[in-house]
């Protein structure tokens, strides 16, 4: 455990719980970074030769708080800098300081970030890239290639998120717990989002913003510690792992997407699939059904399907109307509209269709699945009409790339 990758890997992992105490400690946002990447030298300093420490957290901590009391102490000139020996000689120290902070405190400095992050009063544009900094500890490069910004711009934005928490208009506090379960949901959707950044990605994207996939996992994995029992939490958990573990078969060789149906399913994460379904599994016996429960239900179907011609369909198609039920919107109709193809007909589909077209009318996968409906019942005009508006409309070149393969074979027949 002493190479660097090792070394590295504790770092990550213990960064959330490091940082949220130190903001606990000193009430702001660079004071807390700061101490956390000089507890970082010194770990790097320290571990390869001695090994990690018995609890890394509560070592960054310690190092982390007594290097920042000492930048405040020479900025404020109030007394000296303490010997150096008070702070490197951490062998007996650790073990007290470890003993201090419990795991409950943890949890609370993990959930303080993560509120203060998704406030309802920070701007959506300035939430995910906070999360990614505070929470994640992405630099504002890899973040901003990931929204495909200019570091200045994504810069400033995170700026002035930190600015508001530094002026005291977004509470430190953890909110209680019914506050806490009013924004439980928003927590959920913020990772959910920074999924999507990722998953979205064109494969000339992918290297700078598949990462996102993972760091989603990963801010889901930890919310899942903090609620162990939450049935929307696993669904979510579940969801992500089962979309992401078919991350190898989504794009050709050549950059192409490729549609699920068409999809090498032998390249597809059966080990990341496994640990979903049985997620899903358990947070069902819950008998409280949730939109990212059914969503992930939705997933388990595609991924035990052997073959894309063994999916049910049909319990895709119910499953759908339950999520219309519980989260109403013209996407969600729009993927039901898909099942109801393969179950009752593509007419049907359509029909289900001309209602959204003015709600969706800025949206690419409407016009894709609108020319792919209509090519299929041979309105052939049409159907190329929806497909030249879904080039307009294509967030990346193989989305366009895609679409122009079905109008060139649309020209051959």
């Amino acid at each position: 455990m002493n190479n660097a990758g090792s070394i590295d890997a504790i770092l990550t992992a213990a960064r959330p719980q490091t940082v949220g105490a130190l903001l606990r400690y000193f009430r702001n946002l660079d004071t807390a970074e700061e101490a956390f990447q000089e507890a970082c030298v010194r770990a790097l300093k320290s571990w390869p030769k001695n090994g990690p420490p018995r609890d890394p957290t509560a070592w960054l901590i310690f190092v982390g708080r007594n290097s920042a009391i000492d930048v405040v102490r020479r900025q404020a000139k109030q007394q000296p800098l303490p010997p150096e020996e008070l702070l490197s000689d951490l062998d007996d120290t650790e073990t007290i300081v470890a003993e201090k902070i419990d795991g409950s405190d943890y949890r609370d400095d993990i959930l303080r970030l993560l509120f203060i992050c998704c406030h309802p009063d920070l701007p959506a544009a300035q939430q995910i890239p906070l999360a990614l900094r505070i929470v994640s500890g992405l630099s504002v490069r890899q973040i901003a290639r990931a929204f495909l910004a200019s570091e200045s711009a994504m810069e400033q934005r995170i700026t002035r998120a930190k600015s508001r928490i530094g002026r005291g208009e977004i509470p430190f506090e953890t909110p209680g717990p019914i506050e806490r379960a009013e924004r439980l949901a928003a927590v959920a959707a913020m990772i959910y989002l920074i999924f999507n950044e990722g998953y979205s990605a064109g494969s000339d994207e992918s290297e700078a913003r598949s990462p996102l996939c993972d760091e989603a996992i990963r801010l889901s994995r930890l919310l899942l510690r903090i609620y162990p029992t939450e049935p929307e939490i696993m669904g979510l958990t579940a969801l992500l792992l089962l979309q992401h573990a078919r991350a190898g078969a989504r794009f050709g060789a050549d950059g192409s997407v490729i549609l699920l149906e068409n999809q090498d399913r032998s390249l597809w994460n059966r080990t990341m699939i496994g640990e979903a379904l049985a997620m899903i599994d358990k947070a069902m016996r819950h008998r409280a059904p949730g939109p990212y429960q059914i969503q992930a239900a939705i997933a388990a179907l595609h991924a035990r399907a052997t073959r894309a011609e063994d999916t049910d369909w049909t319990e895709i198609d119910l499953l759908y109307a339950a999520l219309e039920r519980l989260m109403p919107s013209p996407v969600v109709t729009l993927n039901r509209a898909v099942a109801v193809a393969k179950v009752r007909g593509p007419a049907d589909a359509l029909e289900m269709l001309e209602p959204l077209e003015e709600r969706l009318s800025g949206y690419f996968h409407y016009f894709g699945v609108k020319g792919g409906l209509l090519t299929k019942v041979g309105r052939t005009k049409e159907a190329r009409e929806a497909f030249n508006r879904a080039i307009s409309l294509a967030n990346t070149a193989a989305e366009a790339a895609h679409i122009r393969m079905h109008l060139d074979q649309l020209a051959k027949d």
